[in-house]
């Protein structure tokens, strides 16, 4: 169903808060994934407009699953929980503090996380046992996990996806966050994964390339994917790694460096300047 102009200029709006609302959050840990994490704002943010969730029962039976399997982008995750009402935003200036429930990697203590992930490769398996499950109940609910590119380094991410088109799981989706940049540097040159939907569909599965940064094209997709029948979807959101901050655009430097100090204020006057339309 097309988005309309006025829901997507909101969409926009929620992007660039979230975008803040990470950085101040790594910041105030000095401790962090910030590039990874503004890669994937508005696949997260996208997401979790059309979830099926209830914040106030988080283990409602008839809830839609959410697997972050890239765990290093748990900010993001947080940032959205909390603007959905699982627990008060003023939490999320605990992250990675001694105590808090919300940790450097999500885990099973945070109101709706799932399963625990930051282990890279494993968290398709776990969504593909969730969609088994749903599928031998018969239930209506389906399952998405976010992958980074780098984690497709990973032999466990092919297992997984095999898995998944054998036993036709058209109630899990894969978005792959396609930023072509990982902890050491550019991912083609570090393991070349070449074109990721054409990967995914000779594993069987039905793919769909998007510009991940793109609203309507995302929600576009989460569409095309729920009504798409026999085999599980993968979404390749092509993305920018560290998107919204100029000097942090595509660098692997940034990948787990906290944007602190002049930095920081530079990043928020320029996240200030985001246009909504």
């Amino acid at each position: 169903m097309p988005v309309d102009e006025k829901k997507l200029a909101e969409l926009r709006k929620k992007a660039r808060e979230t975008r803040k609302t990470v950085l101040q959050m790594i910041a105030g840990a000095a401790s962090g994934h910030p590039g990874g994490s503004l890669s994937c704002i508005e696949i997260m943010v996208a997401l979790f407009e059309r979830l099926r969730l209830d914040p106030k029962n988080p283990h409602w039976k008839e809830r839609d699953r959410f697997v972050m399997s890239k765990g290093h982008a748990a900010p993001v995750l947080y940032a959205c929980l909390a603007d959905k009402g699982f627990f008060p935003k003023e939490e999320l200036k605990t992250l990675r503090k001694l105590g808090s429930r919300l940790q450097g990697h999500p885990e099973t203590t945070t109101p709706g996380v799932d399963v625990p992930t930051g282990s890279l490769g494993h968290g398709l398996s776990m969504a593909n046992g969730m969609a088994l499950a749903g599928k031998l109940d018969k239930a209506k609910w389906r399952v998405y996990a976010l992958l980074g590119d780098g984690e497709c380094d990973e032999g466990q991410v092919w297992e997984a996806a095999a898995t998944a088109a054998h036993h036709k799981l058209d109630n899990v989706v894969a978005i792959v966050d396609r930023n072509m940049v990982q902890l050491d540097g550019p991912t083609e040159e570090i393991k070349r994964l070449g074109n990721l939907a054409e990967k995914f569909r000779s594993f069987g599965w039905n793919a769909i390339e998007v510009d991940g940064h793109d609203f309507g094209q995302i929600m576009g997709a989460l569409d095309a994917a729920e009504g798409f029948k026999g085999k599980p979807t993968a979404l390749i959101a092509l993305t920018v790694k560290g998107k919204g901050v100029s000097f942090a655009e595509g660098k692997a430097a940034y990948h787990g460096k906290p944007i602190v100090g002049e930095e920081l204020e530079k990043a928020l006057i320029e996240l200030e300047g985001m246009k909504n339309d």
